[in-house]
């Protein structure tokens, strides 16, 4: 009896041998069924962390930016003790006035009191325009010349303010003009304008518009040809910076 040879492999036509037919090892199903690879997408955590760490650092500059500040400010008051100038109404005289529906005739003759207190600083003061105003209505205009606000130093401000039958603004409320007019009191209001550079030391800064409004007066209409003087004792001056935003002035 003849032994029967299988061969181990069908012949390939390329002489190889084919793939075994006998069933697949436990290592070829585990291979066969696991999954194939598929790359994760990058993890989002490093990105936060790197923004969270530039906006920190971006808010320890500005704590320091501003530290820095306050600490120059600080040294700077120390050092020079800045002051606001200041302003008083010494007198006020009104020689003539005269109010219709549509037009206003005034004279007035106003002297202001302009005092630097401080040592090391001075002001240099631009044509400095003067309203006078009463029941909200503008009954005189003028000005006063520029001038130099030496340290420690007191300025005296005079002018004539005068106007001869000029139309009331348009939409002004006179009602309370022509209440005063009728007790021959008026409330008046002086409003100054004007900018103003400042000098520290060697240095100028920029100019600065400002507003001086002064309140509290009281002065009676003439009658005849003596002019009447005004009631200033309760007279308060306030200055403010007058800042531009874009349009707005505030």
């Amino acid at each position: 009896m003849t032994d029967r040879v299988y061969p181990a492999a069908k012949p390939t036509a390329n002489g190889g041998a084919a793939n075994p037919t006998f069933p697949a090892t436990k290592a070829q199903l585990y291979n066969a069924n696991r999954p194939a690879y598929r790359p994760r997408p990058p993890r989002r955590g490093h990105r936060r962390s790197c923004c969270c760490s530039i906006c920190l650092w971006t808010t320890l500059l500005i704590i320091l930016v501003l530290l820095l500040l306050a600490a120059a400010a600080a040294v700077f008051y120390v050092v020079y003790r800045p002051q606001r100038p200041s302003f008083s109404v010494s007198s006020l005289q009104l020689a003539r006035f005269n109010l219709t529906e549509t037009a206003v005739t005034s004279a007035f003759n106003v002297t202001l009191v302009a005092r630097n207190r401080n040592s090391d600083i001075a002001f240099f003061y631009d044509q400095t325009s003067i309203r006078i105003l009463s029941g909200g209505v503008d009954i005189g205009d003028g000005s006063f010349p520029a001038f130099t606000h030496g340290k420690r130093n007191v300025t005296t401000l005079k002018a004539t303010i005068a106007r001869s039958s000029s139309p009331i603004d348009a939409g002004a409320d006179t009602t309370a003009l022509k209440s005063s007019v009728k007790s021959r009191n008026l409330a008046l209001k002086i409003q100054l304008d004007t900018k103003v550079k400042v000098k520290i030391g060697n240095i100028k800064t920029k100019k600065v518009e400002i507003r001086v409004t002064c309140e509290g007066i009281r002065i009676t209409i003439p009658t005849g040809k003596t002019a009447s003087l005004a009631t200033t004792s309760n007279a308060k001056c306030k200055v403010d910076p007058r800042i531009k935003i874009i349009k707005w002035t505030v």
